[in-house]
C-alpha cells in the first residue's frame, strides 16, 4: 500500500515511491509557473506533490474514481484541477480551460473539459504500462497543442520510440513518432522504485515536437492512408511489402515511389513510407 492506497492491477497501477527518482523526474521536467502542465495518471499523488512545490496550478487526468477523490480531499481547486476520465478519450486541447482555476471554490472533479487554444501544454506522467502504446498514438493526434512530454515508460516501449530502420524493434510506433517527435531517453529506473515492483524495466524519456518533423509531415498527401500503410505493413512484418500491402499498393506504385517491394517493413525509412503513401 502507498499512503493507504492499494494499487489496482486492472488499471496497471505501479506507484513510484523512490524519493530520489521522483525528484530527478521533476528536475528534468523543470516546470515553471507560467506554463500549462498536465499530469497523466497521478495515482497516489507522489509526483503531483512535487510538481505543486514548483508551480501554483496543475491539471491531472485520473481514471480511478477513488484516487481522484483522494486527491480532491488533499488539494484545493486553485492548486489542482482533477479530470476523472480515461486519458484515451480525453481531448488534450481541453486542458487549456483549466489554466485559470476558480478562486477558493471546492476541488472539482470534472468528467471532461472542452475548448481550443493556440497555447501549448507540457505533459508529464508515470504511464500505466498496459496503455502506454495506445496512449502515445492518442497524444500524437494532438501534437500541435503540446510543448513537450516527460514520461516514465516500459523500457521496451522507450526503445521502440527511438528505434532506427533495420532494427527488430523498429515498428509502427517508431515511424509515426518520428514524423512528429524528437525522442530522448533520459535515465533508467529499477523495478524496486515502484510499489508493487513491475516485472519490466522502466525508462524516463522526453518527447519534443520538432518543427523539422512537422515540416516533413506536411509533405504527406493523405495522413490516414499513411497510417493505414504503416499499420498494415508492420502487422505482417515477416512478409515482404509486396505481400503485406498487396491490397493497397500496386507494383507500379512501388516503382513510382522508388521503394523495393521485396523489402520488409522494418527496412523502410520514414521518408520511404511517406513516398509510398503519396504514390
Amino acid at each position: 500500500m502507498t499512503h493507504g492506497i492499494t494499487p489496482r492491477k486492472r488499471f496497471g497501477q505501479h506507484f513510484l515511491t523512490d524519493e530520489n527518482v521522483l525528484e530527478r523526474i521533476v528536475n528534468v521536467f523543470h516546470p515553471a509557473d507560467n506554463e500549462l502542465v498536465l499530469e497523466i495518471g497521478p495515482g497516489s499523488g507522489a509526483l503531483t506533490e512535487r510538481l505543486l512545490d514548483r508551480i501554483s496550478h496543475l491539471t491531472v487526468v485520473e481514471l480511478d474514481r477513488d484516487l481522484a477523490a483522494t486527491l480532491s480531499e488533499k488539494y484545493d481547486s486553485d492548486q489542482l484541477t482533477i479530470v476523472q476520465a480515461d486519458i484515451l478519450n480525453f481531448e488534450i486541447a481541453s486542458v487549456f480551460n483549466c489554466s485559470e482555476p476558480a478562486g477558493d471554490a471546492l476541488p472539482v472533479i470534472a468528467d471532461d473539459l472542452t475548448g481550443q487554444t493556440s497555447k501549448k501544454v507540457r505533459i508529464i506522467g508515470n504511464l500505466p504500462y498496459n496503455i502506454s502504446t495506445p496512449l502515445l498514438f492518442h497524444l500524437l493526434k494532438s501534437v500541435e497543442h503540446i510543448q513537450d512530454m516527460v514520461f516514465m515508460l516500459q523500457k521496451e516501449v522507450a526503445q521502440r520510440l527511438s528505434a532506427a530502420p533495420g532494427s527488430k524493434i523498429y515498428g509502427r510506433l517508431s515511424v509515426m513518432a518520428a514524423l512528429e517527435l524528437d525522442c530522448q531517453c533520459l535515465f533508467d529506473v529499477p523495478s524496486q522504485a515502484f510499489e508493487p515492483p513491475p516485472k519490466v524495466e522502466s525508462t524516463v524519456i522526453r518527447l519534443t515536437p520538432t518543427p523539422l518533423s512537422r515540416a516533413a509531415s506536411h509533405l504527406i498527401h493523405d495522413r490516414n492512408r499513411l497510417n493505414e500503410i504503416v499499420k498494415l505493413a508492420f502487422a505482417q512484418r515477416r512478409k515482404t511489402l509486396r505481400n503485406s500491402l498487396q491490397q493497397l499498393v500496386s507494383d507500379a506504385q512501388f516503382e513510382n515511389a522508388r521503394v523495393d517491394s521485396s523489402k520488409r517493413a522494418e527496412n523502410l525509412t520514414v521518408d520511404q513510407f511517406i513516398q509510398l503513401s503519396n504514390a
